[in-house]
């Protein structure tokens, strides 16, 4: 079969690789020139180069995008994965890859929804991170020095917080100024916040006790400044409570909820910052008012309590005297208690001594019983013994030779106890008990009193009975009583009698008790 040359039978050119990319590239920015594409950013990257890389997609197809370093900063919004917009630029071809792609110059939010959609996912995210959270609230000081605000140099919104602040409370106001829309606002504010936030106390530049950020009225993409990350993290780590007033009364934006406060408008938000001084000075005379009506109610009470009180006090004059008059009488009692302890214990001696018997007496009737018992146990045991030894004697002649042997062993132990019973024993024995009780009646005999009065001495005693032992105690016409050794006799001090000797004072002695002899 032949074969044909296509080459030498075909009309159709020929183009390189090159060749095609190009004329596809004139081509499409040929046709197109700047075009305003709608979509959806996805696969969002950022280079270290500064150059943006994404795509554009929608539900019937997608496009490559590019954003170069020097288009990012006038961009109009910072990109976002999820966000719909609006990309203004041109559409090129890369040949080496035969792809293409649009090259940005300008983005903006594809209407109202895709900014909602925006500030949602934003919110979603940094109320996950628990930025929105009440705990975070920092309360507003009552009276501050210094308010600080952030907000345009023009505008109607500084003056409306000039006003009333000076109607209210007059304060310094120190004032940042920054866009507060447009391109690159949110950074200025951000940066202000930063900025009031580090001021340190008592520098250079005073330090504001409160901060105001503040605008007013206008559309979502006007008011979109308040809605970006680095404004509300600036927000949220502010060490300076703050007041956010943004917008109108019904507009609402992400800073209302990472503020301390939300002012519904810039007047309102001065109105939260300082009291009204009519108001204050009406509500500290009401105060102070009531409390001196407090304090006055709570004297008149406490008063009330402690006259009761005193009224229910005894009278201390009385209670004195009576305690004065028990010391009294129990130092008089305490002062006579030893002579009185003293007094009863020689009236029990006396008492006593009464009762016993003469130690002579007592002596002789024991010597008596002695010698009677000796006597009579003398007589009357050698009888005994052989009383007992005849009746064993007749019992042992008619019983067995056994028992007559037990009766004889017996009878043995008899004779043995009989021997150590008989009278000499006994008799030595009551001699002995009679030496030693006349040893003991000689030694009683030396130690009594009666001994020294058959010497010639004679014991002196008063009315009472007392021994009078010192003359000082004597005073003439006392009656006095001499016991001799034959008898006792009454006597009167006369005037003779004896001065009282002056004794030296010395120590008393306490001696043992001794016992009376009588």
């Amino acid at each position: 079969m032949a074969t044909t040359d296509i080459t030498q039978t075909t009309n159709i050119p020929e183009y390189s690789v090159g060749e095609i990319s190009s004329a596809v590239k004139r081509t499409l920015e040929g046709a197109f020139g700047r075009v305003r594409v709608r979509g959806e950013i996805t696969e969002l990257k950022r280079y270290a180069s500064g150059h943006v890389y994404f795509s554009l997609k929608d539900e019937q197809g997608k496009i490559a995008g590019i954003i170069w370093k020097s288009a990012a900063s006038r961009l109009g919004l910072v990109p976002e994965n999820g966000v719909e917009v609006i990309a203004t630029g041109k559409v090129t071809a890369y040949g080496e890859r035969s792809t293409y792609q649009l090259i940005v110059e300008r983005m903006e939010y594809a209407g109202a929804g895709a900014l909602l959609a925006k500030i949602e996912m934003l919110r979603l995210k940094l109320a996950a991170e628990g930025l929105f959270e009440a705990a975070r609230k920092r309360p507003i000081p009552l009276l501050p020095r210094l308010i600080g605000v952030i907000t345009s140099e023009q505008g109607a919104v500084l003056h409306d917080i000039r006003t009333t602040v000076a109607r209210r409370f007059p304060r310094d106001i120190l004032l940042w100024p920054v866009p507060v829309q447009g391109e690159g606002a949110a950074a200025r504010i951000a940066a202000a916040i930063r900025g009031f936030s580090d001021l340190p106390a008592g520098g250079r530049i005073p330090r504001p006790d409160v901060l105001l950020v503040a605008r007013g009225g206008g559309s979502l993409e006007d008011l979109m400044a308040f809605n970006e990350e680095v404004v509300l993290r600036a927000a949220a780590a502010c060490s300076i409570p703050l007041i956010s007033a943004v917008g109108h009364e019904t507009d609402t934006t992400l800073i209302d909820f990472v503020s301390d406060r939300r002012a519904p408008t810039p007047t309102a938000a001065a109105e939260m910052a300082v009291p009204a001084r009519l108001e204050l000075l009406a509500d500290v005379t009401q105060k102070s008012g009531r409390l001196a009506a407090a304090i006055s109610r709570l004297m008149g009470e406490g008063r009330l309590r402690v006259t009761g009180a005193w009224r229910g006090l005894p009278d201390i004059g009385a209670l004195l005297g009576q305690a004065r008059i028990r010391l009294d009488d129990r130092a008089e009692r305490l002062r006579n208690a030893p002579q009185t302890l003293l007094a009863m214990r020689r009236a029990e001696w006396r008492h006593a001594s009464e009762r016993l018997p003469a130690p002579r007496a007592w002596l002789d009737g024991l010597k008596t019983r002695i010698a009677e018992e000796g006597r009579r146990l003398a007589l009357g045991l050698p009888q005994l013994v052989s009383l007992r030894r005849n009746g064993l004697a007749l019992l042992a002649q008619g019983l067995p030779s056994g028992l007559r042997h037990r009766i004889a062993v017996a009878r043995q132990q008899e004779v043995r106890i009989s021997a150590r019973l008989s009278p000499a024993p006994v008799q030595a024995g009551q001699r002995e008990a009679r030496a030693r009780l006349e040893g003991l009646s000689a030694r009683l005999a030396s130690v009594s009193y009666e001994a020294v009065l058959e010497r010639g001495f004679a014991l002196v005693s008063d009315t009472s009975g007392h021994p009078v032992t010192r003359a000082a105690g004597v005073s003439e016409g006392d009656a006095l009583a001499l016991r001799f050794a034959d008898g006792t006799i009454a006597a009167t001090a006369g005037a003779g009698a004896m001065p009282k000797p002056v004794e030296k004072p010395r120590r008393p002695r306490r001696e043992p008790p001794q016992g009376s002899l009588l």
